[in-house]
């Protein structure tokens, strides 16, 4: 660096995890070998969210910007050889959304300072990026407490003459999880038919909105769960959960670049019918208290009663009764380890001094994850011992980047008007 030997920047504490509204103090350092005559030396602070419609580019067709601070450290004089340090602080303001990194986006912050010389071929510069923790409170959701449910059929025809129907109904047990909490999902399974069903596939996936020159969606697979097949006149139950690994939270507050969903998709491969539940991932989990409320209230749901099957059905259904069977579980993805995992992949905290308590990465505040990628182990219940899929997830397989491989899942508010007009009718 020729005179320069040390140009860095360095945060009070080495913190790299803020709050919005919090203050960010921090030291420039500079050690010269022989005089330096300046102009100015000058640190900058700034956020912002770039998109682009191709993979992993930095050339951003879209920007926003929450904030952009300059103001000089030093004008114009000399430094002379030796070590010079050079306090700054900037208040982060209370709006700037939490920090996340996908494929064709990021809300990336930084600071970065300038020594500008004489000659601008001269100029110095250096740069630190540092991460922002919104939390997403699950409580500050309505109805997050509530079981999520949703039913589907399926009337096909087999062996040319015969005909069957397939009544498939999922729930959960939350609307809105926490990093390690696990999604306790109930599926219930009636083949009113002389067929055998395919495998039923549970799978928890992200989908991630890039509103660029048009809306790019990433739709990701996250973490599968594969059951048996149900066999003919059957009654089956299938009880799994589904561990949340490292994840970005749902809806990036303040950003309008880019969107994040999650949801839970139950699949019988054959006949083919499946149902989606939307859930939210947050940061700060639901009040044990507001759980205690739910069950206090609760009542039996109400059954969903199916379109009539058609006669030839109905009849076949009469001298058939159908057997109660739990469905065994084959395989999975989150496969079990000892290897410990990262809430926030690629984060490397360069203080490896404990947090004080009540900061954040401290073991009681909400963690913070930038982009999709890390798991963690899964245990399933029962007698059952699931073997891995052929499928690696350490990276989650990547669905779709232009479009969706088959019908997008709907948004939460579509799926509460659907509801609502089934329920109606």
């Amino acid at each position: 660096m020729g005179k320069v030997q040390l140009f860095e920047i360095s945060l009070r504490d080495s913190r790299v995890i803020y709050s919005p509204g919090e203050t960010l103090c921090g030291t420039v350092t500079v050690r010269t070998t022989a005089l330096l005559s300046y102009k100015s030396i000058k640190v900058n602070c700034l956020g912002s969210c770039g998109v682009s419609n191709k993979s992993n580019d930095t050339s951003w067709n879209v920007e926003e910007h929450y904030f952009n601070g300059t103001f000089s450290l030093a004008d114009k004089g000399t430094l002379q050889p030796g070590e010079h340090t050079f306090p700054f602080q900037f208040l982060l303001p209370v709006s700037a959304p939490t920090s996340f990194e996908g494929p064709f986006g990021k809300v990336i912050y930084q600071v970065k300072a300038v020594i500008e010389t004489r000659r601008l071929s001269k100029d110095y510069r250096s740069s630190k990026q540092f991460y922002i923790l919104r939390p997403l409170d699950l409580n500050e959701i309505p109805d997050i407490e509530q079981l999520s449910c949703a039913t589907a059929t399926k009337k096909f025809n087999y062996k040319l003459v015969k005909s069957g129907q397939l009544l498939l109904s999922v729930t959960s047990d939350l609307r809105g999880y926490v990093v390690g909490q696990p999604i306790k999902i109930n599926t219930v399974l009636e083949n009113k038919s002389g067929r055998d069903t395919g495998p039923i596939v549970a799978s928890l996936i992200q989908k991630v909105a890039y509103r660029s020159k048009r809306v790019i969606y990433d739709l990701r697979t996250i973490a599968e769960l594969e059951g048996a097949a149900v066999k003919a006149w059957k009654h089956a139950v299938w009880d799994e959960q589904i561990l949340v690994p490292a994840l970005p939270q749902s809806i990036l507050q303040g950003c309008n670049l880019i969107q994040i969903e999650y949801y839970l998709q139950v699949t019988v491969k054959s006949p083919e019918v499946s149902v989606t539940l939307p859930i939210y991932i947050g940061n700060i989990s639901v009040n044990p208290a507001r759980l205690g409320l739910r069950h206090s209230i609760s009542h039996a749901p109400t059954p969903v009663v199916p379109s009539a099957p058609p006669a030839d059905d109905d009849q076949c259904s009469s001298l058939q009764p159908m057997d109660n069977v739990s469905i065994p579980t084959k395989c999975h993805s989150q496969q079990q380890s000892n290897t410990p995992f990262s809430y926030a992949p690629d984060l490397n905290f360069p203080d490896s001094r404990e947090p004080e308590a009540g900061t954040l990465g401290s073991p009681s505040h909400p963690t913070l994850c930038l982009s999709t990628g890390a798991t963690i182990p899964y245990f399933s219940e029962g007698a059952v011992v699931p073997v891995t899929t052929a499928s690696t997830l350490i990276l989650p397989p990547e669905y779709s980047t232009w479009g969706y491989p088959y019908d997008a899942p709907p948004s939460y508010e579509q799926s509460c008007n659907e509801a609502a007009v089934s329920n109606g009718n």
